[in-house]
């Protein structure tokens, strides 16, 4: 293979005794190789090219931030002062931008080209939280992995994904992008993403590195509002927000990003607490940290600086290597270097973490790998890719209410009524953050159905749009319904009303569609609603009015087919709620695993913790899910009363398929610490199984729980386990659940 090596290392390295095309990577220790090869590197660069390394800019294609006032991006590249890129798409383009770096430029040191993969490239898949509620790692790795070499293909290095912040209030738009409210969970899933993108070598040309995002409390955002401030107790930052950005970082993530917000004071892109104390030092991270889309000149607008040369100052002190779109570091880091407020060796270490990327992805040996049309045109779209996201949207189904057993629906002989502005809304199945999917490329449920059933079955009306009081539609709509046997309402939000920049106070059903839908009731015909939603709606009224309500979040390229699999029960449904349904807006931020007031009697009792107009129970909680069967739970049996530090404790349950149906159950397994020395919460998450029973088949579930997963941070903010009484609970949801107590010696 021809090596693109930059043209004077031969000479530097004949000093150094060490030429990186000569050395070769070794399983005995590939990282002390890597640095050598970039030290060897940053023996041939001038202070401008080094501080080059550290700057990134978007191309000119989809821009996901204001854009800042640049110089001429070309001249940039080849002046060696543009590290990376990003929202460059496609093989060719690619090709043609790192070919300036690579031939044009000094050092001819490749470009490392980054774009927001968050749920998909050109396959898309559910956003995060719907494909979270399959709460199934093997399948949250199976569609990065995919999504990873379709962008691979399109000449991508780098996804800005995962998200892995912990988000419990509906009304932030970025609830969207993660797994939701639960560390355990949310921890699980985030390594599993890792694992897809990245694979098991970023040598091989079809994975791309990932990145951990937003570092960190971002999920926390005061009132849901996107941007806006945290404040995090040390207990709440250490066991509910970091783990997870923990978790990818001992898997081998190797990028993180910092966060837009504030946490406690601090705006997260100038947190040295967070960056350098934690992260680089106490995780002993050896990756990357790029800031968020100018998240580093944001810091004036913060108010904890003056000016970018303040910004630059707080941002680099705090350990961000690479700055996006932020014009900060190229402008003022000579500066901060002259007035000794950083030092070259700083430098020297930020550029050491971009040049290592370089290396492991093989761009010294071959800038061109990832830009071939020719892969490109014969990976996108394959048949077994578009499988698989239909088997993803499927399994991330939620079914809320099914009165009567209206689902599943025959197939045969029945006239559908289908209302709804999502019915036939191509665009909106994909919704944000979704790479380079296309609408003409979405199956819809429409589309779908009139292909299963033939049109003449299918009677459509829209009804109603998502936004906006037009109510003329109704008419159409009732008259259709009244012309079929079953009314299937396709509602909820529009693809672009959950993300980035895109929270919401009122969480209902937006428009006039909830009338809409307590009009058709009224019909007294079986009535389903597929609720297409990338966040917890509010579905108070209509959960007590309408029988059959399926979360279909948003679904992604295949909807209407896996939507068609699970309406005509060609798939059972199985998933689980990633997230807490509120009762009411009200109660965000709202959360299984909340905490005990001193006062937590009965509702009913005046001088206690409560509302004075809803229950302090959501609508439906965490875990919740409802199958085409029904399975139930017996004989929860503890190994033993008492353990002590050196031994687990084994839980077992009993559960059975009581139906008629096969399907999968997922056992989940919580615990509660009785007395500790903080207070503790009254259920946490600790494992689940995915079981897949036949109708009338019963299976003992098994968990062990480690001592160590009984450890929290203490009155002295130290980790470790108390001894003391718990309970275990083990049950359907968070709030279904059989339980049984301990004691830890």
């Amino acid at each position: 293979m021809k090596k693109y090596l930059i043209p004077a290392v031969a000479l530097a390295l004949s000093l150094a005794a060490c030429n990186p095309s000569e050395i070769k990577p070794s399983q005995d220790n590939p990282e002390g190789l890597i640095s050598k090869k970039c030290d060897s590197v940053l023996a041939l660069m001038t202070l401008e090219e080094k501080i080059g390394q550290l700057n990134q800019y978007s191309g000119d294609g989809e821009l996901t931030g204001p854009v800042a006032l640049r110089p001429d991006l070309l001249k940039s590249i080849r002046d060696g002062k543009v590290g990376s890129m990003l929202n460059i798409n496609g093989a060719g383009y690619t090709r043609k931008i790192q070919k300036i770096a690579v031939e044009e430029s000094r050092l001819k040191i490749p470009l490392i080209f980054g774009y927001d993969v968050i749920h998909g490239y050109k396959t898309i898949f559910p956003v995060p939280l719907g494909e979270s509620a399959a709460w199934d790692p093997d399948l949250a790795e199976k569609a990065a992995r995919v999504s990873a070499t379709e962008a691979a293909a399109a000449g991508q290095h780098w996804t800005f994904a995962p998200m892995v912040d912990i988000a419990r209030d509906a009304r932030w738009g970025r609830i969207m992008e993660g797994s939701g409210e639960d560390p355990y969970l949310g921890s699980l899933l985030a390594v599993a993403r890792v694992k897809g993108f990245q694979g098991e070598d970023l040598a091989d040309p079809t994975t791309i590195l990932a990145c951990a995002k937003h570092y960190a409390g971002y999920g926390a955002a005061q009132a849901g509002r996107d941007y806006y401030t945290t404040d995090i107790s040390e207990h709440s930052l250490r066991e509910v927000y970091l783990p997870p950005f923990k978790a990818i970082a001992e898997s081998g993530v190797e990028t993180f990003m910092s966060a837009f917000n504030d946490l406690n004071g601090i705006p997260a892109t100038g947190n040295r607490y967070l960056i350098h104390d934690i992260l680089k030092t106490e995780w002993a991270f050896k990756g990357m940290v790029v800031s968020d889309w100018a998240s580093i000149s944001e810091m004036i607008m913060h108010g904890i600086v003056a000016d970018k040369y303040e910004a630059g100052d707080l941002a680099f002190n705090a350990g961000v290597d690479m700055d996006m779109e932020g014009n900060v570091y190229i402008s003022e880091m000579q500066n901060l270097l002259k007035d000794r407020k950083i030092t070259e060796a700083q430098i020297n270490e930020s550029v050491r973490r971009v040049l290592r990327l370089k290396f492991k992805l093989g761009l010294f040996d071959d800038p061109y790998r990832y830009s071939d049309s020719i892969r490109e045109a014969a990976t996108l779209l394959k048949p077994e890719y578009l499988e698989l996201a239909r088997d993803a949207a499927r399994k991330s189904f939620v079914l809320l209410k099914n009165e009567k057993n209206i689902l599943p629906l025959s197939s045969s002989g029945k006239t559908i009524a289908l209302i709804g502005p999502a019915a036939d809304a191509a665009g909106d199945m994909i919704g944000n953050w979704s790479g380079r999917g296309e609408a003409k490329h979405v199956i819809t449920l429409k589309q779908e159905l009139e292909s299963r059933i033939g049109d003449g079955k299918v009677i459509y009306a829209k009804g109603a749009d998502f936004l906006g009081d037009d109510r003329s539609g109704f008419a159409a709509a009732l008259a259709a319904a009244r012309r079929a046997d079953v009314i299937i309402a396709a509602c909820g939000e529009a693809g672009m009303m959950s993300g980035e920049s895109m929270s919401r106070a009122d969480i209902s059903i937006p428009g006039v569609q909830e009338e809409l839908l307590l009009e058709l009731a009224k019909l007294g015909k079986p009535l389903v609603l597929v609720l297409f939603n990338g966040r917890p709606l509010i579905l108070t009224e209509i959960s007590k009015t309408l029988p059959a309500i399926l979360v279909a979040w948003i679904p992604g390229t295949m909807a209407g087919p896996a939507l068609c699999d699970v309406l005509f029960g060609e798939y059972n449904p199985s998933g689980k709620l990633p997230v807490t349904f509120p009762y009411a807006v009200g109660q965000c931020p709202i959360f299984y695993n909340y905490k005990n007031s001193g006062r937590p009697g009965a509702q009913d009792q005046k001088f206690t913790s409560r509302y004075l107009d809803v229950p302090n129970d959501p609508l439906y909680p965490f875990g919740f899910g409802l199958s085409y069967t029904g399975f139930a739970y017996s004989n929860l049996t503890l190994g033993k009363p008492v353990i002590t530090l050196e031994e687990p404790l084994e839980v077992s349950v009993d559960v059975r398929n009581t139906g008629n149906v096969a399907g999968t159950e997922t056992v989940q397994l919580y615990i509660r610490d009785l007395v500790g020395s903080v207070t503790r919460p009254v259920k946490e998450l600790k494992g689940f199984k995915k079981v897949f029973l036949k109708a009338g088949e019963a299976q003992t579930v098994s968990f062990t729980i480690k001592p160590d997963e009984l450890a929290f941070y203490n009155r002295e903010m130290k980790w470790g386990t108390e001894p003391g009484k718990f309970k275990v609970f083990v049950g359907t949801d968070s709030r279904s659940t059989m339980e049984a107590g301990f004691e830890l010696k």
